[in-house]
């Protein structure tokens, strides 16, 4: 029989039959469902990322106390006293070994009676002088030109980390130091910027020096020892430190009271971007 639609009603056709003509296009769509859940094709899974999350730390019953190992990355505490703000205080109590991993290295202290004298002397040049006179330098003048100051005498320490990364054959090393002075000189106005650490270029400071260079040529620590102003070292870095003395260019200022100026005005400089690191380490030291 033919359909034909009412044109005053589409819902009524013509003989009286009543149709919901919108009810057509749901039963299409239902059909074509039904084709597709029979389809051959499989529908392909999700895939699993490439990298997976590390799995969740196992906790361990025991009884025995676990020794808590510190986390990768992280200096290793030393015991306060230390004025000079040199990095690598962990030599003190790590050496590198040729793996590149870090060995335990138990120092003696046979000079316990001075080293307590000479903290408690560093102790209180820093409280009374040192860290009222970086407060108020660093009242005066803006965080940021303090930053560019302690960035230029990073730069003019160059050749000291340069020199020992030869010293220790470190080529790579003494290649990237060399492109960071080149790239901190010229496009870091004279060190006073430090673009070569921008993520684009990413040439980072290599923190080598005479005490090291010795270590790596065998060698020892020798004894614990806190000398007043420049704070706890080892005969091993003290020749060090003499040693890196003639290869940074401040120290061929003359006259020598024009050098102590200029290295007391570095220390109270780098002082005032530290203040409160000091406080925590003698905090946190058990002696």
């Amino acid at each position: 029989m033919e359909l034909r639609i009412n044109p005053r009603n589409p819902l009524i056709l013509k003989g009286g039959r009543r149709v919901k003509l919108f009810l057509l296009p749901v039963m299409l769509f239902a059909l074509l469902a039904v084709g597709c859940a029979h389809s051959p094709d499989p529908v392909t899974p999700l895939a699993a990322p490439a990298t997976a999350l590390p799995p969740p730390p196992v906790m361990v019953a025991s009884g025995a106390e676990q020794p808590v190992q510190p986390a990768p990355g992280l200096p290793v505490k030393a015991e306060p006293g230390n004025l000079d703000g040199q990095e690598g205080l962990g030599d003190f109590t790590e050496d590198a070994r040729e793996d590149g991993s870090a060995e335990r290295a138990d120092i003696a202290d046979p000079l316990e009676p001075f080293n307590r004298a000479m903290y408690h002397f560093n102790d209180k040049l820093y409280f009374w002088v040192l860290k009222p006179v970086a407060q108020g330098y660093g009242y005066v003048v803006p965080e940021v030109a303090r930053v560019g100051v302690d960035n230029f005498f990073s730069n003019l320490r160059f050749p000291i980390r340069f020199v020992n990364s030869l010293l220790q054959a470190d080529f790579g090393g003494a290649a990237t130091e060399l492109g960071r002075f080149m790239v901190n000189t010229l496009c870091g106005i004279g060190g006073f910027f430090d673009p070569a650490s921008d993520k684009e270029i990413n040439l980072g400071k290599q923190d080598r020096d005479f005490g090291q260079t010795l270590g790596v040529y065998g060698l020892g620590q020798g004894f614990y020892i806190i000398w007043p102003i420049f704070g706890p070292s080892t005969p091993r870095d003290t020749v060090g430190m003499a040693g890196d003395f003639f290869l940074q260019p401040s120290a061929y200022i003359d006259p020598w009271t024009i050098w102590a100026g200029v290295r007391g005005y570095e220390k109270v400089n780098s002082t005032s971007l530290t203040i409160g690191d000091y406080e925590s380490l003698k905090e946190a030291a058990i002696d």
